[in-house]
């Protein structure tokens, strides 16, 4: 298969819905509770292509959408697309999907946006998986691989040099612990999504839109270590970029455990590990029925 028709098989598995007038599309399936996968950088609802069916299949309404800027959602030129904005526009689509109450999993900058949501629905939320995530923004670092799309003067030069085979190095190195589980030209598709019609304009302002402060943090520590629901901190045990000793640590601390669910990926373990991460945000949700 071609990166196009990988890419229309795709968004046949899902629809277009609007929220606050920014368009974007979604992955709706199954009847029970509903868990919203939120997802990061670079990526969109096609990193839970594999799970959103696995969840389905475990009794539960799987949702993944696309948050503006990225995926098949649209790029306005005037969107806030800072932690901020796009945890308000979060909101509003849930809203717009009429989710009364859910799980919420996040993942990577999907962090610190789910959080935002959550701090605004908190009455909502019916459990917490973080996955791969960040919480102390106030001194956070990004992978090496991720800081030059965050620079003025060198995200747009940077992005233009992102081409298929780089990206597949960079999810070998970085991603995917076992990369015969994901077709080459299924990788490639993350690289259409990314640039698409503004040529990924709208993702280097995301990049450049981290609200990197303590006021944040300690709004994001207090969303995870909540005690309105129950939280499980779910780790690729072999992502290099954020790390399990380190900010895997930092999210165990924030929500007051001591151990965390490893799986044996990297930062993209929704790719080789959607069974088993299904089955555990199933087993979590499990006896905290979300209506």
């Amino acid at each position: 298969m071609t990166s196009p028709s990988i890419l229309e098989a795709y968004e046949a598995t899902g629809r277009r819905f609007s929220a606050n007038g920014v368009g974007s599309f979604v992955l709706d399936h199954g009847t029970g509770d509903p868990v919203v996968c939120m997802h990061g950088v670079p990526a969109s609802a096609y990193l839970y292509r594999k799970v959103v069916p696995e969840l389905a299949a475990r009794g539960l309404r799987g949702i993944a959408f696309d948050l503006p800027g990225l995926g098949l959602a649209e790029r306005p030129v005037d969107f806030d697309y800072t932690w901020s904005g796009l945890g308000r526009w979060s909101v509003a689509a849930v809203e717009t999907l009429g989710l009364e109450r859910f799980h919420l999993v996040v993942h990577d900058i999907g962090g610190p946006v789910g959080f935002e949501l959550a701090a605004a629905l908190p009455e909502r939320v019916a459990s917490l998986t973080v996955l791969n995530t960040l919480i102390d923004v106030d001194d956070f670092k990004r992978p090496w691989s991720m800081e030059p799309f965050a620079r003025r003067y060198v995200g747009r030069p940077y992005l233009s040099l992102l081409n298929k085979p780089l990206f597949r190095v960079l999810m070998r190195l970085q991603g995917v612990a076992d990369m015969k589980a994901v077709p080459g030209k299924e990788l490639d598709a993350y690289v259409d999504l990314l640039k698409r019609e503004d040529n990924g304009v709208a993702f280097l302002k995301i990049m450049r839109g981290f609200e990197r402060t303590a006021q944040k943090q300690a709004l994001y520590r207090t969303v995870v270590g909540s005690d309105r629901y129950p939280v499980q901190v779910v780790w690729g045990e072999l992502d290099p970029a954020l790390k399990l000793h380190e900010h895997g640590q930092i999210a165990l601390r924030a929500a007051g455990l001591s151990s965390a669910v490893t799986l044996p990926g990297k930062h993209f373990l929704q790719e080789d590990q959607a069974g088993p991460l299904a089955a555990q945000i199933a087993t979590f949700a499990e006896g905290r029925a979300a209506s």
